[in-house]
């Protein structure tokens, strides 16, 4: 079990939108995801590069938390495809999405789209999170060894 628990996927949601009920280090991650993707929507091509490092750079927090206060990886357990991290980025962008179509007067049925997008990726975090935390599912480690010696 974690020694600290994973947010819900309805406080992940409320983050992403920009609401931080619970001081939790992934759920201000998400807040801080997704204005980080607010401000890509807007930003010059010469911008983004490190607009996406910033990004990365909290997607690898995210995931130095979940691996610190984790539970014991079992040799049994499945392998994710992504990390928490990942997952949080990925919710963030498309709840940024979603409101900036809302905003825009997008059609109904894109505007659908999106926000299935978001529903959908709020499930599978959930599902995620349910089987992290009874080591049913294991997350892989993207830590890329030589990032120190590049800055």
């Amino acid at each position: 079990m974690f020694s600290a628990r994973l947010p819900s996927k309805d406080l992940l949601v409320q983050a992403c939108a920009g609401t931080v009920l619970q001081e939790h280090p992934v759920l201000l991650a998400g807040l801080e995801l997704s204005n980080l993707h607010a401000t890509r929507l807007e930003a010059a091509t010469v911008d983004i590069p490190e607009i996406d490092s910033a990004r990365e750079s909290v997607v690898h927090g995210v995931d130095r938390w979940v691996c610190a206060n984790g539970p014991g990886v079992s040799g049994a357990a499945f392998l994710h495809t992504e990390t928490v991290g990942m997952v949080v980025d990925r919710m963030a962008e498309y709840s940024v999405a979603a409101h900036a179509a809302l905003e825009q007067g997008v059609g109904e049925p894109h505007l659908h789209y999106l926000w299935r997008r978001v529903s959908e990726l709020a499930l599978a975090y959930a599902d995620l999170v349910f089987e992290v935390q009874s080591g049913r599912r294991r997350l892989p480690d993207f830590t890329d060894p030589c990032a120190a010696l590049r800055r």
